[in-house]
């Protein structure tokens, strides 16, 4: 196992501990639930193969789904949001080739970057977790509501992942 998939192997199991022990156990009003354990897939490299980035988004959500007894939402949500996740990339990226390797990172592609690319991939997370979990649409508004707050306070939370996470890598460089 190479050092890049050790150190990825142990961010994962980092937010999947931090996502069950502590982000599982905020629920302010009732709607609000951050899900910071995304930041995993937002993490990993642009140029992921499309299987890959799948099989880790499937056992990520899985790993979630057996703390949780979810029954397997967060798997299939986080493996839809890895589906679209290359779609989004190419949405939002002026250019076409990213250098061999190249997370993203804030240092490497920029604030906005990062913020547009979040904030898409975690609504679309939201959205499908949220719809899967209600699984009807006669409540759209509340299913809305919840998809809107819950998604705000993951992106801000996943902001300052990334934030955190550039500013170890600057630390250990120097």
């Amino acid at each position: 196992m190479g050092s890049v998939t050790l150190r990825y192997t142990i961010l994962a199991i980092l937010m999947v501990l931090l996502q069950v022990m502590v982000f599982n156990n905020i629920l302010i009003g009732g709607y609000i639930n951050p899900y910071v354990y995304v930041l995993m897939i937002l993490l990993l490299p642009v140029d992921i193969e499309g299987w890959v980035l799948l099989v880790v988004a499937f056992f990520l959500g899985l790993s979630i789904d057996m703390f949780s007894d979810s029954g397997g939402m967060h798997a299939a949500a986080t493996v839809f949001m890895a589906f679209c996740r290359p779609g989004i990339i190419r949405m939002i990226s002026l250019r076409e080739d990213f250098e061999q390797g190249t997370a993203p990172s804030i240092n490497n592609l920029g604030t906005m970057w990062i913020f547009t690319y979040s904030f898409f991939l975690i609504f679309l997370h939201h959205g499908a977790l949220f719809f899967l979990e209600i699984f009807r649409f006669t409540e759209i508004l509340l299913t809305l509501k919840r998809i809107i707050l819950s998604g705000a306070f993951s992106l801000v939370f996943v902001i300052l992942g990334f934030y955190l996470i550039d500013r170890s890598i600057r630390r250990r460089r120097v």
